[in-house]
């Protein structure tokens, strides 16, 4: 089971008198936040009754995880959502005189779900490469570093045109927005100026995210496509600085070496100070192929393994988030779960790279914060359905070559891509599910859409509705997707 939404972030403090030297860092004990009050209605001014401003009110089916169960589904209930975004009320239908009494709507502002219509949480992609998205559903056959070198530096190379990665960048947030992601975790480029252009583009878009500068400072196989480690720290320290500096409601920076082969330790050392001088998220892939293991190995013979590494560099903490894993020791773990760090699932591209298996029962029965991430263009599709449908069958192979004696259920891969990303990026006080004072990330599904890729019949209850619209379901089922309570699909003309 995942970690329950109520288990806030925790945020590493500085020990006094300076930050420890790379390569033995331990970070002190974790804070932790005290949990946000229940909301209530604005207080009343000047002596006379203020109506609370709200900007939805919607009455029907909506299904979410909670810390108890993987998949609730709540018939018949009210949501309301005030102008910040904020989710005020979440009560049975039978409360609606008292919540319209309190909250001072009309039955004329309620909007009715039709019985094939749904809310669920946005879905939250924790791994995806942005400038790849040029070629996804391509060139899925080689193995991860030969796959780097032959398909995937190349293309990122040209992300220096601005053009070029305006066009792409464009493309991948409307895709993703569309297919219901309303939160993702992203690589960019070692380009700073298109960096901080995906991030203006996702902004404009209003979808949440995180936007990473790829840093490497070694890359033999295509040297054209590296930056010495000065730059690659002085770009990045730009990269944050100009990103912060927007003020972008919704999008972050990212901590990003791009992983422990690409990098000299001096990188890694130095952005692990950042990270740390700066309180930032990390992100990167480790473990994800028995090549990039030994390459590891070969290359840093002073550490014990692969997550000890970034951890000395100071780049394993509870804002951390490392793709695939697929070959972490049980010691490994441990650390993962001592520091809080969390791991991405990205099964689709684990199998087209033909990388490992990723044991995700394992991992959680360690207590490690885990989300799906699609990984894309590693992974052939840009949706966080498809990463459900994968995390499935991957436990099923699991299953049937005897490695577990049970398997995931649909409900918790259906947790792993909304309350689980969530906790795996830190934002589960935020968003994950519809818990009273987060914020509104919802997709509304229509299993009825005209053209609609699945078939329903008269026996069908709603939980086969259901089952239908996660294993069958695509972007053509999600009529509307909600970003902090503002509707981001469809598309508003001005973008």
């Amino acid at each position: 089971m995942v970690t329950a939404p109520g288990s806030r972030r925790r945020h590493w403090e500085t020990p006094r008198g300076g930050s420890p030297l790379c390569g033995s860092s331990q970070p002190p004990p974790p804070r932790r936040r005290a949990p946000p009050a229940a909301a209530s209605p604005p207080a009343a001014a000047m002596g006379s009754p203020q109506r609370p401003s709200l900007a939805h009110v919607f009455r029907g089916t909506f299904v979410h995880s909670v810390p108890s169960a993987p998949m609730e589904i709540l018939h018949g209930h009210l949501l309301g959502v005030d102008d910040s975004g904020t989710i005020v009320f979440l009560e049975q239908t039978d409360q609606q005189e008292q919540l319209a009494k309190k909250w001072g709507f009309k039955t004329s502002d309620i909007r009715e779900l039709s019985n094939h219509e749904f809310f669920m949480p946005g879905m939250v992609d924790t791994h995806i490469h942005a400038p790849q998205y040029s070629f996804t559903g391509t060139r899925v056959d080689l193995p991860l570093l030969q796959w780097l070198t032959t398909y995937t530096y190349p293309t990122e190379a040209k992300y220096k045109d601005s053009d070029f990665a305006e066009e792409v960048y464009t493309r991948v947030v409307r895709r993703t927005l569309k297919n219901g992601t309303t939160t993702a975790c992203y690589f960019a480029t070692i380009y700073t100026d298109t960096s901080l252009l995906l991030a203006e583009i996702i902004d404009k878009f209003g979808q949440r995210a995180f936007v990473g500068k790829v840093c490497m400072d070694m890359n033999d196989s295509v040297p054209q496509y590296k930056e010495n480690t000065a730059d690659s720290v002085q770009e990045t320290e730009r990269f944050v600085k100009e990103l912060l500096e927007k003020k972008y409601p919704r999008v972050q920076p990212v901590i990003t070496p791009r992983f422990g082969p690409s990098c000299t330790e001096d990188l890694l050392c130095a952005l692990g100070d950042l990270a740390q001088a700066r309180d930032l998220h990390v992100q990167s892939h480790i473990s994800e192929n028995e090549e990039e293991l030994k390459l590891v190995e070969n290359m840093f013979p002073a550490y014990q393994n692969y997550t000890e590494l970034y951890d000395k560099n100071k780049l394993l903490t509870s804002k951390t988030v490392m793709a695939h894993a697929c070959y972490l020791s049980e010691e490994e773990l441990k650390l993962f779960s001592l520091r809080g760090a969390a791991i991405s699932h990205c099964p689709n591209s684990n199998f087209s790279l033909r990388s490992g298996v990723l044991n995700v029962q394992k991992v959680l029965k360690h207590n490690v914060k885990l989300g799906l991430g699609t990984d894309v263009a590693g992974g052939y599709s840009a949706s966080m359905l498809d990463a459900i449908r994968k995390t499935m069958i991957t436990s099923n192979s699991l299953q049937i070559n005897k490695m577990n004696e049970t398997g995931l259920t649909l409900e918790e891969a259906f947790q792993l891509a909304t309350l689980g990303g969530s906790q795996a990026l830190g934002l589960d006080d935020v968003i994950g599910n519809f818990e009273v004072g987060k914020e509104f990330d919802a997709l509304l599904i229509n299993t009825k859409a005209s053209d609609s890729p699945f078939d329903l019949f008269s026996a069908d209850n709603f939980e086969d509705t259901l089952q239908k619209f996660l294993y069958l379901g695509d972007d053509r089922n999600i009529s509307e997707v909600y970003v902090a309570g503002k509707q981001v699909v469809p598309f508003s003309s001005s973008v």
